[in-house]
């Protein structure tokens, strides 16, 4: 079988890389691609494989932009970090996905089903038109949360969000004058209900807003150092895997 890989994240695509090796050996990996751009040119020089693995999110847009502008005659299976796109449609239509981070079993699933649906059924897949529906229905971002307060709840509005972090188990929401709130949802659950062109996960740690990012400054091996517009105690560092999305990401 003659897999394409298309994903830019690096730990991400050597996972995905490490399960095809360790359940498919009879696979052969033809590339690892990492946006729309590389993806849409090698769909062009090459033939087609037998099966894709395909992130939603890729450093220059979302490989839903791939379809636009070429045709792609084989079965695909995406994979997402977020959960803002209605994952459902991917079921009606017979197409399967995998949340990350990937898991085994969810692995063996997507496979089992291209082999007993896709290999005999390729020509009744529009991809495009798959994917503009996925858009089309896509959910909405948080605008708030509910917090508890001691006894009593209350609201966070998320344009009142200077910054996100995780301390001890804990996720907090850092607000004006330092002040600070428990969100009762892990970071991952936050980045996938937060809106991506307004939030970025830097590290494990941190989820920056745009709006407060001051100045962006050359840091140790070939990361970049945060100064928002507002002090903090601790540094914000880009983890060096990241840094080419995040450049991406601010320059939108």
């Amino acid at each position: 079988m003659r897999i394409l890989i298309i994903e830019d994240e690096h730990f991400a695509a050597k996972r995905m890389s490490s399960l095809i090796h360790e359940n498919l050996p009879d696979a052969k990996i033809l590339d690892v691609l990492d946006s729309v751009e590389d993806s849409v040119q090698w769909l062009k020089d090459n033939v087609h494989p037998h099966l894709i693995f395909m992130d939603i999110q890729l450093a220059d847009g979302l490989s839903f932009q791939i379809f636009e502008k070429i045709s792609v005659t084989c079965p695909v299976i995406f994979t997402t970090a977020y959960d803002e796109y209605a994952l459902d449609a991917f079921k009606v239509n017979s197409i399967d996905y995998l949340l990350k981070p990937i898991e085994l079993q969810s692995f063996r699933r997507a496979v089992g089903k291209f082999e007993q649906y896709y290999q005999n059924n390729l020509q009744g897949i529009n991809w495009k038109n798959i994917t503009n529906e996925i858009l089309s229905t896509k959910t909405k971002y948080k605008r708030r949360f509910l917090i508890k307060t001691g006894q009593a709840y209350s609201y966070l509005d998320v344009a009142d969000i200077h910054l996100i972090y995780s301390e001890d188990g804990l996720t907090f929401a850092l607000k004006a004058n330092q002040k600070k709130v428990i969100i009762d949802k892990t970071m991952d659950q936050l980045e996938s209900v937060l809106d991506p062109q307004e939030y970025f996960r830097i590290n494990r740690k941190y989820l920056v807003p745009i709006k407060h990012i001051h100045k962006i400054h050359p840091y140790l091996n070939s990361r970049l150092k945060l100064e928002l517009d507002f002090k903090i105690a601790d540094e914000l560092i880009v983890s060096r895997e990241k840094v080419g999305v995040f450049k991406q990401w601010v320059d939108a």
